[in-house]
């Protein structure tokens, strides 16, 4: 996995407008079945760990937690834990660049 390419395409989605942060907006974005991926910081909470891979197993969307909330920080320039990515085409790209 490119981790640098993914964190470049989350400032994108993020100039863009492609992408919702903070805790409850992602959950929001979640339940209304518009995140298409869901990225969460390694180094959150339990609880906060625990309610969003909940949502996302229960919504069948895909979450992953492969960057600290530093990592997440310095991509969109804001200090989040979670965030979802709404657009396909972002979405798509990235889940290739993890899955390798």
């Amino acid at each position: 996995m490119n981790n640098q390419k993914v964190l470049n395409l989350l400032g994108l989605a993020m100039r863009a407008r492609k992408i919702v942060s903070g805790e409850d907006l992602t959950v929001q974005a979640i339940r209304s079945n518009q995140a298409e991926v869901v990225f969460l910081a390694k180094d959150a909470g339990k609880n906060t760990q625990k309610k969003i891979k909940n949502k996302c197993i229960f919504y069948n969307i895909p979450v992953f937690d492969c960057f600290t909330a530093e990592e997440i920080t310095q991509a969109i320039g804001k200090p989040r834990m979670v965030l979802g990515i709404l657009d396909k085409g972002f979405a798509s790209r990235i889940e290739e660049l993890i899955s390798g």
